[in-house]
């Protein structure tokens, strides 16, 4: 596991780099130890954007043999060994070092928010090899070039620290008195408090005085107006010297602030401790930790308030164009979510819509009406017209309630519209009990009166099952069918219909006007040109009187003789019967496998 959390680390430092970390961990520091010391200010810059963010701290002591110990403080135990794998990679990534990382000791602390797991590492560099070579060491000619000249290294010596350009051995100068008076210093650095080994306060910022009035008391003591939120240590100075390079977040405590500040959100102070040996006191240099206007005025502060000079001025309000970019970029995306379930609401929609739209008209007529495209009107030399009606329905109204009318009619059409779908015959429309379908258009075939036919005897089947709501009985229809040429379009525009013209219209009509209960009655033409040795039982009539037509010998459709009931009515139970699950056959199979546009059935 030790080995997996160090890859882990490894990996986790790429993809910082990857993500687009890699300049500003570039610039933590020009070394290891300052990339280390200021891990802890990195975090606190990230935690103004993720505040839910619980990053562990870092310390650093130097060896006078030019190693390192690195103490590790997290709330989160057993995660110690992703710390080598991250350091090793940034000292040979950013700094072109090799080192090796030890766990000395490990322990568990208690401080005020509970066990935090301690972890001590030794750094050291590996040795670089006996080879030779040549190490840059500054020109003794002119002390202010930055040139170097090459000195030959010893066999078997490594260096310790890396020596380059004039930077690296830079002292400072500093004055013999301190050029500023008491109150300028506290005017310059509103926000600061100087406190002694005991935290009794000996100075504090004039700003600071402003929004904690208990600071203007003589002889007290820090611990009692502040608490440390981070790093989470002890308030004492010993804790604080320990984590003396870390960036320290304190809290004002709510029961020491006046009443009239109770209810506003407590002040929170970030900055820097410095340790000054020969006043044996502490100087807190900090600012107001805001992110946003809205901070500000919560808490009854200005930007007037904060130094000139002091980069949160600047903090707040690019976080604040930040906040209000972020929240832009939420309102978008919850306008892009709200869009995208609208479209998959207007997708359904339209799919009802379309489905409403293909039940009234053709689909190929309805996409052109869709389009904005005049349908223009077609002439089909033949096809198939079936008429049918319920026997004694004017008497059945009379004796019933309406909606017992509706509920007989939405049975009835129900079943027969679903024997539209299994022979693949066209509705043109329905007008009170009187049903009409057409084969052949607006899809010419050839097997059209077929097809009409198979769907008559799926009618007449169904009809059993469809109740006479004055006698209890299964209603009787009457059937009529007839073959001929006919001109086919769409007529009007408010509700438009597609609807078919010619006397092969009139004729069918009278087919099913003088046919008898529950019988499939056929012209001539429908038995002669279309039916005749298609393997259908059919008996004749014999010369009726038709009006309108004079005299015409008609047919009756009896049955299919090659296909079964259940294959006329397109159930599927039947395989089984037959013994056979996996092969359908007769009619079910040509209806399974058929081609509405195929010259055969």
């Amino acid at each position: 596991m030790e080995a997996i959390l160090k890859m882990f680390g490894e990996y986790f430092f790429k993809f910082c780099k990857m993500s687009g970390y890699d300049r500003m961990l570039r610039t933590l520091g020009g070394n290891l130890t300052e990339f280390i010391e200021n891990l802890d200010a990195l975090h606190s810059y990230l935690a103004l954007s993720y505040q839910a963010m619980n990053a562990p701290s870092f310390r650093v002591e130097k060896r006078t043999n030019g190693a390192m110990l690195l103490h590790y403080y997290s709330d989160r135990s057993g995660l110690c060994h992703i710390v080598p794998g991250i350091i090793e990679a940034v000292a040979k990534d950013f700094f072109n070092m090799d080192v090796t990382m030890e766990i000395l000791n490990k322990s568990e602390e208690e401080e005020r928010t509970g066990k935090k797991e301690h972890v001590v590492f030794l750094i050291v560099q590996k040795h670089c090899g006996k080879d030779k070579k040549r190490r840059p060491k500054m020109s003794e000619r002119g002390k202010n070039s930055q040139s170097f000249i090459y000195e030959e290294r010893k066999p078997g010596t490594c260096f310790s620290s890396f020596t380059g350009n004039l930077r690296n051995h830079f002292e400072a100068v500093y004055p013999e008195r301190l050029w500023i008076d008491e109150k300028t210093f506290c005017k310059a650095f509103p926000f600061h408090i100087v406190f002694d080994v005991t935290l009794k306060v000996k100075q504090a910022g004039v700003n600071i005085q402003k929004y904690v009035p208990g600071l203007q008391t003589r002889d007290i003591q820090v611990d009692d107006y502040f608490t440390i939120i981070h790093p989470q240590v002890t308030f004492n100075i010993l804790s604080i010297c320990k984590f003396i390079n870390s960036q320290f977040v304190l809290k004002t405590r709510r029961e020491m602030m006046p009443e009239e500040w109770k209810n506003q959100p407590t002040i929170k102070l970030r900055g820097q401790m410095i340790w000054m040996e020969s006043l044996q006191c502490m100087i807190y240099l900090c600012s107001p930790k805001l992110r946003s206007l809205q901070e500000l005025e919560e808490r009854n502060m200005h930007i007037s308030d904060i130094a000139r000079h002091d980069t949160t001025r600047d903090l707040i309000l690019l976080n604040q164009q930040r906040l209000a970019e972020i929240e832009l970029s939420n309102q978008l995306e919850r306008k892009k979510e709200e869009l995208r379930i609208l479209s998959k609401h207007l997708a359904i929609e339209k799919k009802k819509t379309e489905t409403l739209l293909y039940a009234m008209l053709p689909e190929h007529v309805a996409n052109q009406l869709k389009e904005g495209k005049k349908v223009a009107a077609g002439e089909f030399k033949t096809c198939t017209i079936l008429f049918s009606d319920v026997v004694t329905f004017t008497n059945i109204c009379a004796a019933c309630e309406p909606i017992q009318i509706v509920n007989m009619l939405n049975s009835m059409y129900s079943k027969f519209d679903r024997l539209t779908s299994v022979h693949d015959v066209y509705k043109v429309e329905t007008i009170g009990d009187a049903y009409m379908v057409v084969g052949g258009v607006p899809v010419p075939v050839e097997n059209h009166a077929q097809r009409v036919a198979n769907f008559a005897l799926g009618m007449r089947i169904s009809a059993r099952e469809v109740m006479n709501p004055v006698t209890g009985e299964p209603i009787q229809i009457r059937v009529g069918i007839h073959t001929g040429p006919v001109l086919a379009g769409v007529v009007g525009d408010k509700m438009p219909r597609y609807c078919l013209f010619g006397d092969t219209v009139n004729t069918a009509s009278r087919m099913e006007s003088h046919g008898l209960p529950n019988k499939v009655h056929l012209s001539p033409t429908a038995y002669r040109y279309a039916l005749e040795n298609r393997g259908f039982e059919i008996i004749e009539r014999g010369e009726i009187e038709v009006k309108g037509k004079g005299k015409m010998t008609t047919y009756f459709l009896i049955q299919n003789l090659q296909v079964t009931e259940n294959e006329i009515m397109g159930r599927t139970d039947n395989l089984e019967n037959r013994g056979n699950k996996n092969k359908p056959s007769g009619l079910e199979s040509r209806l399974l496998n058929s081609d509405p546009a195929s010259d055969t059935y």
